[in-house]
């Protein structure tokens, strides 16, 4: 009798611990972290695809919520590496870099941004050599055809165009991704919603070497071979050097 009455009070000892880390674990991910994988090079060389990062969601608060009486947050900056909704689809999320904040001025010309009418220092930002002296100005001139129009939304920064600048709204942010010359960004679609932010990019927590083509399969045999190539190939793949990197 005593020994059953051990064995029942031993798993529900297991099954309680069990129970406790599952819900810290739901708890963490849905209100504290949370994981995200980067498929583009949109923000190489700073992520690079394959990276598997952690976001603080209460890095910026809670949106409203009581939590943002008690914890030590902070503004949204210009530079912070941001997680959000893509504003076009919220099923999808992106990754990108905060150029723009409520109020600002914006404009690029060659290749160079300035805010407010003076060019921000990006030492983070990555240019192709070959495209030198081929990329357009932003927002491009009026009536002008231009890859902002061809490959984005059309027009949407008519609105906010001022003297040459496009004015960044009350709420938004405009958003850029340090791979300048292959990122989809607020250039083509428009401006982040404070609402959409999910939180600021913290760390690299593994690195994997993947393309993009790889991490946008979603047939059943792919999805099995890459699990493969993981179990096969994930010492000699993982970027060791980039485990635990704080991302700037």
């Amino acid at each position: 009798m005593t020994e059953t009455r051990f064995l029942k009070s031993t798993a529900r000892e297991y099954f309680e611990s069990l129970a406790i880390a599952v819900i810290l674990a739901l708890f963490g991910t849905t209100f504290i972290v949370q994981a995200f994988k980067i498929p583009t090079p949109s923000m190489e060389d700073n992520l690079l695809v394959g990276d598997h990062l952690l976001v603080n969601k209460f890095a910026y608060g809670a949106q409203g919520s009581v939590v943002d009486a008690v914890l030590p947050l902070r503004e949204i900056h210009r530079g912070d590496v941001i997680v959000f909704r893509y504003p076009r689809d919220l099923s999808m999320h992106f990754v990108k870099r905060v150029v723009g904040i409520p109020g600002d001025h914006i404009h690029v010309v060659e290749d160079q941004v300035y805010v407010n009418g003076e060019p921000l220092n990006e030492p983070y930002k990555r240019m192709k050599p070959e495209q030198e002296g081929t990329r357009e100005p932003f927002p491009p001139p009026k009536g002008s055809l231009s890859r902002y129009q061809s490959n984005g939304v059309q027009g949407w920064y008519e609105p906010y165009r001022q003297h040459g600048d496009v004015v960044v709204p009350e709420g938004q942010y405009f958003a850029m991704g340090d791979n300048r010359d292959d990122s989809l960004d607020s250039r083509y679609w428009g401006f982040v919603p404070r609402s959409l932010i999910v939180g600021k990019a913290l760390v690299i927590y593994w690195s994997y070497e993947s393309d993009t083509a790889t991490y946008r399969q979603t047939d059943m045999r792919q999805i099995v071979q890459r699990t493969f190539d993981l179990v096969l190939n994930f010492f000699g793949k993982t970027r060791w050097s980039r485990t635990f990197r704080v991302i700037r």
